[in-house]
């Protein structure tokens, strides 16, 4: 034998040295705490409350404030079931600094809406306040400040303030009453396994909230509100050292109580058999099941290590949901959709859950065949080429977002920060995360996925419920033994592995012969380009750099179900449904997601009313994608008779007992009144024998009038592209587009609400729930002036909805106005009224709204009512004129409708403009009570008022 010389015994020494540190460097690294995001300062006041501040320009003058409460409903005593939440409530009816109202009246003033911009929240184990500042005022940061402070510590919690929120939070509580709800409390035991989750849900109880003791939410607040227990966010516009100096200015003085409580982690204890429950209501309208596995701790891992396992499970999941979408769209599909994964329960807690709707059809089927596909992935695991598209789609959608690193906006970091201080999620920064990303992702084995697999499926002692409507005598459902069964029985079954279908690479399998741009306008003014293409085929490019990488898509054109008599309503109205789910080109709709794997794109065809086109939108590398879709969805639309008839089975099964709930029947009669039965109305909800009268060769026919010519046929695209590199492809892609030379245009089909005034009463469900919905409606001459005016009167009669109906007289939770002002397809205008409440309060409310509409016609509005709205959609214009999507709706009402330009561009001028007496006169003729129709929907038995009509 040969002598290895000393030489080659070093080299093989080095090497196996090198090799063996490379694996120790490795587990080192995997065991490496990931540092905060050096963009963000995170620190501690000497009392214990966190803050983060990091500064961010997007948007511009605009900073997101964030007070945070490391408590929640968990925290409650026996006597305080409810009040973490109406503790929240109540930082809103006065503090020291600001009497009742006066924070949402200040912060109106500056701009920032109720409910839309000012919020909070409260859940199991958190509360938290969202208050947006605009900064372009002083001061403004300064009082954002103060009310924060403010709401961590002097909340005054008045007597009279907590007797009158005691009837706004009933009314809150009472719009989550029904079906969902009496079904959910008969499961929550079982599924929180006893523990004190089962008892604590945030919204409380009805019977505390009407009896509590005022010292008992006092009690709560002094408890819980404290600086050890809070954070203090600060993220936007501002300069962090300003920033800082206003947190230990308003926040250094906080102080913990003497003998603080402890906050105490409560522990969801692991099931210990196996068990099934079935649940049914009478106005449930649908069967859901869900299989849920035991339920672990959760620790914080802030590790590399731990950010990789977080890699694996969302790969997991992600290839998981896939199949399942594939079986709801195969052939006789035994659900509606399903999905699963491993993820979050509540705080602290973790496991493995999967769901199946299967709305009305067969319960056994649809868990058959969701405990089928998870013990095939258990036996089988993945395939290497799921693997592989799935990492493409999350590397694709880091990248993303990675290159718009610097246009993020403000809301999304702050949203991470609370995450990062609530249950520990990293906060490495968008740069180290890329970075971790493409370093981890390829060393993701797919032996480590599958065992991953195993282990996520190996837990015993399953809960599985179903719920859902209650059977007719003629039907019986699964008894709870029967679903166990099924359960214990996947792992016996003769199961094959999952066979991947390759799929085409090319969406096309030809290039298309191009057109040529025939013509080029500047329009300095929108900052456009238009084109004219050789087939007629316009397009409008509005090149930006409000994103890195972001490009959005839209087509208009004339045409519409408008088109089509009542003999064809159901097959235009769901044209496009029906194609989608059939696919295009060579692709069924499963097929074309594996190709587009790892891209950014997405498109949908659209057949409005009165117009046809398209939406969309895709990242810097994928816009040849894009245009290569709107080609396939024009010129070749798939028909395959199976996927439409899957398509109807599971239409049919989600709507069948639509009308069992009680607002859906109540808005479908609703609707056959208000247009008079007429055979054209729109439809609000469909029906089964709607989607019996679909023909699919009759829908494919008018799928490609609509959408297969492209003839008029207008196209924006808005974002981060080049005109130079995008026209050839315009050319080829749209300029190849099928035309007819048709003229299209807008038609009015003569459909109209009823006129007069007329009442409607709708006596259905259990619960003691009334809605009110209103109609003004009249036809008047189009303007965008007239539009904005009455624009106007919705959102200052809204400020009076919250002021008068619900602070004063306490009839709701929340409700108001909404306005709609047509051009098309006939001159007309909308106002409808939405008023939730309880049937007892249902004619005080109805008096109150006409006192609001006699205040605005015959008073006219205080002008602080006028310029609260002025600022407000003047904040919002700042914020909106640097997004995208604003500009590609702008210019796509320019195409569709003929919009005047000016108006866009002057919006602050024709705001400003805007006079009391402007809104007084346009409120006389709009609201002049010539035709409402009142429509009221009331319990089945009424047990607290008598009937209103």
């Amino acid at each position: 034998m040969k002598e290895i010389s000393w030489f080659r015994k070093f080299l093989l020494m080095v090497l196996f040295l090198v090799t063996q540190l490379g694996t120790v460097l490795a587990q080192q690294s995997m065991d490496a705490v990931l540092p905060p995001d050096p963009s963000v300062k995170v620190g501690k006041l000497a009392n214990g409350l966190t803050y983060y501040i990091r500064s961010n320009k997007m948007p511009e003058n605009k900073v997101e404030l964030r007070l945070v409460i490391n408590a929640g409903s968990i925290n409650e005593d026996d006597d305080q079931l409810g009040l973490a939440h109406m503790a929240e409530h109540m930082a809103f009816n006065g503090t020291k600094n600001f009497k009742k109202n006066e924070i949402v009246s200040f912060l109106q003033d500056i701009g920032v809406g109720f409910g839309n911009d000012l919020n909070a929240y409260t859940s199991f184990d958190e509360t938290v306040y969202m208050l947006p500042i605009p900064t372009d005022k002083p001061g403004n940061l300064e009082k954002g400040f103060q009310v924060l402070e403010d709401w961590a510590h002097q909340v005054t919690y008045l007597d009279e303030d907590i007797e009158t929120e005691r009837a706004i939070i009933l009314e809150e509580r009472r719009l989550g009453k029904g079906a969902q709800d009496r079904m959910m409390r008969q499961i929550y035991p079982a599924l929180f396994a006893g523990s004190k989750y089962a008892v604590r849900l945030p919204i409380g109880s009805e019977q505390v909230i009407k009896s509590f003791k005022p010292d008992a939410i006092r009690r709560f607040y002094k408890d819980w509100y404290r600086p050890n227990l809070m954070a203090v966010l600060v993220v936007g516009d501002v300069e962090p050292a300003m920033a800082e100096q206003l947190i230990r200015k308003h926040f250094e003085g906080l102080k913990n109580p003497p003998n603080e409580r402890k906050r105490e982690t409560v522990k969801i204890p692991g099931y210990l058999k196996k068990e099934a429950i079935v649940v049914t209501d009478k106005e449930a309208t649908g069967y859901s099941i869900t299989l849920n596995y035991p339920i672990s701790s959760a620790e914080e891992d802030k590790t590399v290590g731990g950010y990789r396992r977080n890699l694996v499970r969302q790969l997991f999941s992600s290839m998981l949901n896939q199949r399942l979408q594939e079986l709801a769209q195969q052939a006789n599909p035994p659900f509606v959709g399903a999905g699963a994964g491993y993820g979050a329960f509540v705080r602290g807690h973790e496991n493995f859950r999967a769901v199946a709707v299967v709305g009305t059809g067969d319960i056994k089927k649809g868990l058959e065949a969701l405990t089928t596909e998870l013990e095939r992935v258990n036996k089988f695991g993945f395939t290497t080429s799921e693997l592989d598209r799935a990492k493409k789609t999350m590397l694709s959608s880091m990248e993303r977002s990675y290159n718009n690193r610097d246009k993020t906006e403000s809301q999304v970091w702050v949203d991470e920060y609370v995450r990062n201080f609530l249950t520990g999620e990293t906060i490495p920064g968008i740069e180290k995360e890329f970075a971790l990303v493409k370093e981890l992702l390829p060393g993701i084995s797919l032996e480590e996925l599958n065992a991953t697999v195993k282990n996520a499926l190996a837990k015993d002692n399953q809960l599985v419920y179903v719920t859902g409507p209650e059977p007719d005598a003629n039907t019986s459902l699964p008894a709870p033994a029967d679903l166990l069964a099924i359960v214990s029985s996947a792992a016996s079954k003769n199961i094959t592995a999952y066979e991947d279908k390759a799929v085409a690479s090319s969406l096309l399998a030809a290039t298309p012969k191009a057109g040529k741009v025939v013509k080029k306008e500047l329009d300095k003014t929108m900052g456009t380009t238009k084109l004219t293409l050789s087939n007629g085929v316009m397009v409008t490019l509005k090149p930006t750099s409000f994103k890195n990488d972001q490009i959005l898509l839209g087509a208009t054109r004339n045409g519409g179900r408008n088109y089509y008599g009542a003999a064809d309503k159901y097959n235009a109205q769901f044209a496009v449904q029906v194609v989608s789910s059939m696919g295009v080109g060579e692709f069924s709709p499963t097929d074309l997601k594996k190709a587009l794997a790892g891209k950014t794109v997405n498109l949908a065809p659209s057949i409005g009313e009165v117009t046809d086109g398209f939406n969309g939108s895709s990242g810097n590398k994928d816009i040849e994608t894009l245009l290569q879709l709107v080609h396939l969805q024009v010129t070749q639309p798939r028909k395959d008779t199976a996927l439409f008839r899957s398509f109807i089975q599971r239409s049919v099964a989600q709507y069948a007992a639509l009308s069992a709930n009680p607002q859906a029947a109540f808005l479908d009669t609703l609707n056959q009144v208000l247009y008079n039965n007429n055979p054209q109305a729109p439809v609000v909800f469909p029906k089964v024998e709607n989607f019996k009268q679909i023909n699919l060769d009759r829908t494919m026919e008018i799928y490609k009038e609509r959408i297969g010519d492209a003839t008029g046929m207008q196209f924006v695209l808005v974002g981060s592209f080049k005109e130079e590199e995008i026209i050839p492809l315009l050319e080829t892609y749209l300029g190849s587009l099928p035309v007819s030379g048709q003229k299209f245009e807008k038609k009015d089909n003569k459909v109209r609400p009823i006129s007069g005034n007329k009442q409607l009463m709708v006596m259905k469900g259990k619960e003691q729930k009334s809605l009110i919905l209103n109609f003004y409606t009249g036809e008047l001459k189009y303007s965008q002036d007239m539009e904005l005016k009455a624009q106007a009167i919705a959102e200052i009669l809204n400020i009076r909805v919250i002021e008068e109906l619900r602070e004063k007289i306490q009839g709701i939770y929340g409700g108001g106005f909404f306005v709609e002002v047509a051009k098309f397809p006939y001159p007309n205008y909308s106002f409808v009224l939405q008023l939730p409440c309880g049937p007892e309060k249902v004619d005080t409310l109805i008096k109150a709204v006409n006192a609001e509409i006699d205040w605005i016609t015959k008073k006219g509005p205080d002008s602080s009512y006028l310029n609260k709205v002025k600022k407000q959609w003047i904040e919002q214009y700042k914020t909106n004129q640097k997004e995208n999507g604003t500009w590609l709706r702008e210019l796509m009402s320019q195409a569709s409708e003929g919009q005047d330009p000016s108006f866009f561009l002057q919006y602050e001028e024709k705001v400003n403009k805007l006079t009391v007496k402007d809104i007084q006169e346009a409120a006389k003729l709009l609201l002049n009570r010539k035709n409402v129709f009142s429509a009221i929907l009331m319990p089945e038995k009424i047990t607290e008022a008598k009937k209103p009509f």
